[in-house]
């Protein structure tokens, strides 16, 4: 087994893991939301772009501008239909109302782009760097800088800035924000609006590495769970530890064992880490 290389993999894989991870770490953490349509939007925005592309013969970029406006403009419109549930934190019912997006998103997407596999050539995804046996692309280096970097920008968002502090009040107590001059419903339109833009995001920047279908969303779904609980819910930094560490466990199994059973190991170490640390990694 090629260590180094495993390590490369492994820091790959889990900043991707991350980027998907992210958007849904701050719904549920800053603003106590849950969204089941995640890996459903995640599908939805690896296809616009995909479309875009090869498709209408556009650029990378400029796919990339058409998901997050494409997925950003969804958020507003899921959210819009279920303000009231969000206004008094009906969290069962979202989980509902939000697995219904799921499955429209998902019909929808299979009607408009059909079942079969495709490719999404990013272009980055063909060029190699090589250092002896050691190998990466440069949509690796994308993901990962990108992932850091966007990391980096919400933990100082949330901890640092007066749009953090109001976005935490909200998630506190709505109604008493509500008597500080703060609107409790434009609010949850930003976060889930930012969730929506970010999962298309980590779409455009992570899908080009493997074929897309339009039933990836469920897979995408469980890895997003499972470090956001690993992480420890709503913590940013703990996500991305999370993130990173699941992608070197899942990149070492693989190789030691087989990657047919990388999702039950992932199950496994979940289990495990809830039961020495059950507030996940970030619990002091």
């Amino acid at each position: 087994m090629n260590i180094p290389q495993q390590l490369v993999n492994g820091l790959v894989l889990g900043s991707g893991y991350a980027c998907v991870a992210l958007g849904w770490t701050v719904l549920l953490g800053a603003a106590r939301l849950v969204n089941f349509a995640h890996g459903q939007m995640y599908m939805l925005g690896a296809f616009v772009c995909w479309f875009m592309m090869t498709r209408l013969g556009l650029s990378y970029p400029v796919g990339i501008l058409a998901s997050l406006l494409a997925l950003g403009l969804l958020g507003v419109l899921m959210q819009w239909a279920m303000l009231r549930l969000v206004m008094v934190q009906n969290l069962t019912s979202m989980m509902i109302v939000t697995l219904g997006f799921g499955y429209i998103i998902q019909g929808a997407g299979g009607l408009a782009f059909g079942g079969a596999p495709q490719n999404f050539p990013s272009g980055l995804d063909r060029m190699e760097i090589r250092f002896g046996d050691l190998w990466f692309t440069w949509q690796d280096v994308l993901i990962l800088c990108v992932t850091l970097v966007l990391y980096v920008l919400v933990w100082v968002v949330l901890r640092s800035t007066r749009l953090g502090a109001v976005i935490r009040a909200v998630a506190e107590d709505p109604k008493l924000a509500q008597l500080f001059g703060i609107s409790p419903a434009a609010a949850y339109i930003g976060i889930f609006v930012f969730e929506a833009v970010m999962v298309a995001l980590a779409a455009v920047l992570v899908a080009p590495r493997t074929p897309i279908l339009t039933s990836m969303g469920f897979d995408e779904v469980i890895i997003t769970f499972v470090i956001v609980v690993l992480g420890g819910v709503g913590s940013v930094p703990g996500a991305l530890v999370a993130g990173l560490g699941l992608g070197l466990f899942t990149a070492f199994f693989g190789a030691l064992v087989s990657p047919a059973y990388t999702t039950a190991a992932a199950f496994g170490l979940l289990l495990v880490v809830l039961v020495a640390r059950p507030r996940g990694l970030a619990s002091q």
